[in-house]
């Protein structure tokens, strides 16, 4: 199978790295310079250095060559890069199958990735989402991993899964797309909250707490969007989140320790280097929260952290001194 991975970023990058083990693989990346240089050095220098490219893995700066003839098209930007590369691919009349590896909801608009897809690509029907508990440098060594692929065409999940399905690489078939989005756009907000705690060191019971109430706060926004709450316990919900949370990789869990050492958002990420998605979602998870009338107070506070100039400790004392709920709501109540 012919596949051009769109996004030179280190979660394209890996991906790239995994699936030119079975399949003809082109990376392309919008920045020619930094492509003439992993051209060069067979390396992303910026981004996975430690990395050598596969021999076999083919590079491109040029959108339309990484395209022709291609039997699908998988999109690894941040949210932000979605609909602008959306939006090439429409001009150039692209209508291979598409995946997108990204987690988020878009600044502004509150939408989730495939409401992007839809509003680019309406009459595209094999489209779906590639998400799960996965570290780019991990994948990029070959180290196992698995994650979902999930597509309102259940038929196009199931096949392309099998296509796509390695040893290092599983991958599982699901036809809750909503589901499958949203645990992976709302972990990495958990993430920068169990970062602050582990950063004011509060310890691995506070940690637990923190990710199994995290948990069912996103069980909560997913339901409410038409999710399943069967996805929650699947790769794309408590394995992304535990990840997430725990892995001394995760971005969004630095940005919550920085945090925690009292350090300024704009220093934090300049510091970091690499996209946070924590850090826009967050907001716009709140929104989405607000209108559907969904009670997410460690997504509130987070917000709180970033946006208002709250106080790490501020914030961990309004979240304690919430008044004692039932854990689960009783049936009919």
């Amino acid at each position: 199978m012919k596949i051009a991975v769109l996004g030179a970023g280190a979660w394209g990058t890996a991906l790239a790295f995994a699936f030119c083990r079975q399949h003809h693989v082109t990376l392309w990346g919008r920045n020619a310079e930094q492509m003439i240089d992993m051209q060069a050095t067979r390396l992303n220098r910026r981004y996975l250095p430690e990395c050598p490219f596969p021999a076999d893995l083919h590079l491109s700066a040029d959108l339309s060559e990484a395209v022709v003839g291609v039997d699908l098209v998988l999109v690894v930007t941040p949210i932000a890069g979605l609909r602008p590369t959306l939006r090439e691919l429409a001009w150039l009349k692209v209508d291979a199958p598409l995946l997108w590896a990204c987690k988020g909801f878009e600044a502004g608009s509150s939408l989730l990735p495939h409401q992007v897809v839809a509003e680019e690509f309406p009459h595209l029907k094999s489209v779906g989402v590639l998400s799960g508990p996965s570290f780019a440098r991990e994948v990029a060594q070959g180290l196992p991993a698995a994650v979902t692929l999930a597509s309102e065409n259940y038929a196009f999940a199931r096949d392309y899964a099998r296509e796509l399905h390695s040893p290092l690489l599983r991958i599982y078939a699901n036809d809750d797309l909503v589901g499958v989005e949203v645990g992976g756009a709302v972990k990495n907000v958990m993430a920068i909250a169990t970062g602050v705690a582990d950063g004011l060191g509060f310890g691995m019971n506070a940690r637990a707490a923190l990710i199994t109430r995290g948990l069912a706060e996103i069980t909560r926004l997913a339901v409410a969007l038409g999710g399943s709450q069967q996805s929650m316990m699947g790769l794309s919900g408590v394995g992304d989140l535990l990840l997430t949370c725990t892995g001394a990789l995760s971005r969004n869990r630095q940005v919550g320790l920085k945090l925690a050492e009292g350090k300024s958002l704009d220093a934090i990420l300049a510091e970091l280097g690499h996209v946070a998605e924590g850090v826009p979602t967050a907001r716009e998870v709140l929104k989405m929260a607000e209108r559907l009338q969904v009670d997410m107070p460690i997504t509130a506070a987070v917000c709180e952290l970033l946006y208002h100039q709250a106080t790490p400790q501020h914030v961990v004392e309004r979240l304690l001194g919430r008044s004692p709920k039932p854990e689960f709501h009783a049936p009919g109540a």
